[in-house]
């Protein structure tokens, strides 16, 4: 089905272009009543209305007649890593086309209803580009917010992610990969006083343009290792507050995420992994009690077969402990965000060595442009309310993050982020894949476009390295 729409609406005398959707069903994201039959009165780039079927609308206002299906706010996704070409043949490959792959990576996330994500982990100078480009018009993707490195954590190369690349790259070029990412603020911190770390928060922050913070509270490849004291973590979440950012944490033990709760962390990133034991009892009353945002990568009952069939030790065992601490969230009433942790994937990755196990999965849950439906699904499938699912995956991101004042719901005075589907999601989490149309900030996306330039995505074959 296909939504039926007017003219492009006209810019008026006294101000910006109106839109009107009509008809359809509105589920703003508050978590009350649907509004049968409703309107979403949009002025420019923000909605001036919503209201009932009795809602004046200007006869100048263009109109999307959604009569017969549902809207809901623009989905979102609260860790998504949009250069996800992290392994050494791909950094060399796509070496001075870091932004092509933010953008691209911003698209497939737009096409499939997510207008906004939050990268945790990525290369600043690119990030900023795309996302004061998206911002300004000039380019089309989901709205970027991001916190560029882990502070505390090493870059691609480094033994934090990828040290086989060191064994191929030479050392100079590795260490300018590393640095696109690090910004000063790597692994060496690790080594420093709670004051020299603190200076270098706060040069990181004085001179980046990062949107919020991510910091290391446990390792990343060796996920048992502490990072930061219980000092430098209270440190570094005080002075990103200091600055008006949100601060989070990567943390995969349960003691790594009682100290990132005690820091004062915002939100939990995957707060959920706990490695191969059960969180424990009072650290789960804590962030139920306490309302603490979760980010948590909820997995479907398909992946987790697929995963004592055919994943890897410890994952197996990760996965399975964390499906327990899932369950345990919501039947507690968390307040959980949808996550994906997700990026794109090469189209060959199949063939790639390190990619092809986890590629391979069912339901991998994370295939930007994919993995947020398997998400719902999921929490369905753990018994999370439907309104409760609705939300995870827009208001309570917004609010997490603080931006809930122009995202998340559809209010007025909000950006006019929108999806509409063709059948209700609160029926069943599969609905949210009847995506009839997706706007953003007032503009209907021609979905059928995206990716504009396809990169991993297009690849029919591995493009040769690039010589210098």
């Amino acid at each position: 089905m296909t939504i039926e729409t007017t003219a492009t609406a006209q810019r008026t005398s006294s101000g910006p272009p109106l839109t009107a959707v009509v008809g359809g069903t509105i589920l703003d994201g508050r978590g009350g009543t649907p509004l049968h039959g409703g309107v979403v009165l949009i002025e420019g780039e923000r909605i001036k209305q919503v209201g009932d079927q009795s809602t004046p609308i200007p006869p100048e206002a263009a109109r999307v007649r959604a009569s017969g299906h549902y809207i809901i706010p623009g989905m979102m996704d609260a860790n998504v890593h949009l250069h996800f070409a992290i392994t050494p043949d791909l950094l060399l490959m796509y070496e001075g086309q870091y932004e092509a792959l933010v953008a691209e990576a911003a698209q497939v996330a737009l096409k499939s209803g997510v207008t906004t994500v939050f990268d945790t982990w990525g290369p600043r100078e690119a990030l900023t580009k795309v996302r004061d480009e998206i911002h300004r018009g000039e380019r089309l993707g989901a709205r970027i917010f991001f916190a560029g490195n882990i502070i505390g954590l090493g870059g691609p190369t480094s033994t934090d992610f990828f040290p086989l690349a060191r064994t191929i790259l030479p050392k100079g070029r590795a260490d300018e990969i590393d640095a696109r990412w690090e910004q000063k603020v790597g692994a060496d911190l690790l080594y420093m006083t709670p004051q020299e770390v603190r200076a270098r928060v706060r040069d990181y922050i004085r001179n980046g343009t990062q949107n919020f913070l991510k910091y290391a509270s446990s390792g990343h490849t060796e996920m048992q290792l502490l990072a930061f004291s219980d000092k430098v973590q209270r440190l570094i979440v005080e002075e990103g507050h200091r600055a008006g950012l949100t601060v989070q944490a990567h943390s995969t033990s349960p003691e790594s995420l009682r100290m990132e709760i005690e820091a004062g962390a915002d939100l939990l990133q995957h707060g959920d992994v706990t490695g191969p034991v059960p969180m424990p009892e009072e650290t789960m009353e804590v962030i139920c009690t306490r309302q603490i945002p979760c980010a948590a990568l909820l997995v479907t009952r398909r992946f987790l077969k697929w995963n004592e069939a055919s994943g890897c030790d410890p994952m197996k065992t990760i996965h399975r402990l964390k499906d327990a601490n899932d369950r345990r969230l919501i039947a507690g009433g968390a307040r959980l965000l949808l996550t994906t942790d997700g990026g794109v994937y090469p189209a060959d990755a199949g063939d790639m060595p390190l990619f092809a196990g986890q590629f391979s999965a069912d339901d991998l849950p994370t295939a930007l442009g994919e993995g947020h439906f398997h998400w719902l699904l999921a929490a369905h499938e753990l018994g999370m309310e439907p309104m409760a699912m609705l939300q995870a995956a827009t208001s309570n991101i917004a609010h997490a993050y603080q931006v809930h004042h122009d995202l998340g719901t559809l209010e007025a005075g909000k950006y006019a982020d929108l999806v509409v589907l063709e059948k209700n999601p609160l029926e069943h989490p599969s609905h949210y894949r009847s995506i009839a149309a997706v706007m953003k900030a007032g503009r209907l996306i021609d979905r059928s476009a995206l990716p504009t330039e396809p990169i991993l995505t297009g690849r029919a074959r591995r493009p040769e390295l690039r010589r210098t």
